[in-house]
């Protein structure tokens, strides 16, 4: 993102930037919410339980988001043990990634209804711009963090669909080497391997699907 500063386009930096911040601090905030929902109130407790960027921003996560295209927010403390129901921590963990959806589902409807019935506020370069990365932007970080690798959602809600024994082998061997694998694969994406562009690529293939109004 760095280089929409030296090319000079401000505005569209600034677009870009609030998109991720809004959308970071709603998936982090569905985490939280589901949490409380099944019985666990780390997150309420530890002031987490809200809308608020300040609460869910990891500064160092947002400077790389900045640098070099792809960060990281403050992940929402869970407590398992806490938790009423057996599934309880696999919705947890899709409750990120579906609110992302959710998001993206209200921004490419909201961007055309407003075209469909000539909302002058909701059709300006800036408006449109805006909805369109939110949109995008959104079912990208859903596609990316359900990848069952490492810290990510995936990892989480993966293990209930594994017949037998494979979930627990699964978690054990995600725990020692998850993390490794998802830098190396983020590594391979910066060299050329089109991880993120495919995904891209999908989740604007995406687009017409969610949307409802036309």
């Amino acid at each position: 993102m760095i280089y929409l500063l030296s090319n000079g386009q401000v505005g569209l930096f600034a677009i870009i930037l609030f998109a991720i911040i809004f959308s970071l601090t709603f998936h982090e905030f569905g985490h939280a919410a589901a949490a409380k929902y099944f019985g666990d109130d780390t997150a309420e407790q530890m002031g987490r339980l809200n809308l608020n960027p300040l609460s869910h921003i990891d500064p160092i996560g947002l400077l790389m988001v900045v640098m070099v295209g792809f960060g990281y927010a403050k992940p929402v403390p869970i407590n398992p043990r806490k938790m009423r129901h057996p599934w309880a921590s696999a919705v947890v963990a899709f409750a990120g990634p579906f609110m992302n959806l959710v998001l993206a589902v209200i921004a490419i409807n909201v961007l055309v209804w407003g075209h469909l019935n000539s909302i002058s506020f909701l059709q300006g370069d800036a408006q449109e711009t805006m909805l369109i990365f939110l949109a995008q932007i959104n079912l990208l970080l859903m596609l990316f963090n359900l990848i069952p690798l490492g810290p990510l959602d995936g990892h989480y809600i993966l293990p209930y669909f594994l017949p037998g024994n494979l979930g627990y082998r699964y978690h054990q061997l995600n725990a020692q080497y998850g993390t490794f694998a998802l830098m190396g694969l983020i590594v391979l994406s910066i060299a050329g391997l089109p991880v993120f562009s495919t995904l891209m690529r999908f989740s604007q293939k995406l687009l017409p699907v969610i949307t409802f109004i036309g």
